[in-house]
């Protein structure tokens, strides 16, 4: 009886010690939300004010820091996510929804997930840097966009190096 006790607690204590290491696991899994951009905040890469202009914006939480990146726009974004050395060390990518806000002034309640968005490449619109790569939530929305303003609907994994030095 003694052994079965002993082998009863044993049991208790390595699910008990799996429960908490699953904690441990769920924690450093945690998923990021988009932040505002303030008045006062610059670009991660070009040190620009990033409120003074139109068309969509982005921001990086990465591995090594718990505040975000920001960007004054796509372009940038991606250019800086698009380094090996970054692109390593990314866990959550955001970009404006641009069906949900005005090209003007986005609205930073309207962020989606960057590798799940669509783009729209070479359209007539301009954002901080001249052209941009405008962004959406839905492939329909990006599609719309570009029937509007011309340019072509690409994916997240069709944009590169290449693909921004040409825009």
């Amino acid at each position: 009886m003694n052994v079965y006790k002993m082998s009863l607690k044993f049991i208790i204590a390595l699910c008990a010690l799996s429960l908490l290491a699953g904690c441990g696991d769920k924690q450093q899994a945690i998923v990021h939300q988009a932040v505002a951009i303030e008045s006062g905040d610059e670009c991660h890469l070009c040190g620009m004010l990033i409120k003074q202009f139109a068309g969509p914006k982005g921001e990086i939480f990465n591995k090594r820091t718990t505040s975000a990146q920001k960007f004054c726009s796509t372009r940038d974004l991606f250019a800086y996510y698009l380094q090996p050395e970054n692109t390593r060390q990314v866990q959550q990518i955001f970009v404006h929804n641009m069906a949900k806000t005005p090209w003007d002034k986005p609205g930073d309640d309207h962020f989606t997930d960057a590798k799940t968005a669509w783009y729209v490449k070479d359209h007539s619109q301009q954002g901080a840097m001249g052209a941009t790569l405008a962004a959406f939530a839905d492939q329909q929305d990006a599609k719309a966009f570009a029937q509007e303003f011309g340019g072509s609907v690409i994916s997240f994994e069709q944009i590169d190096l290449a693909l921004l030095a040409n825009l």
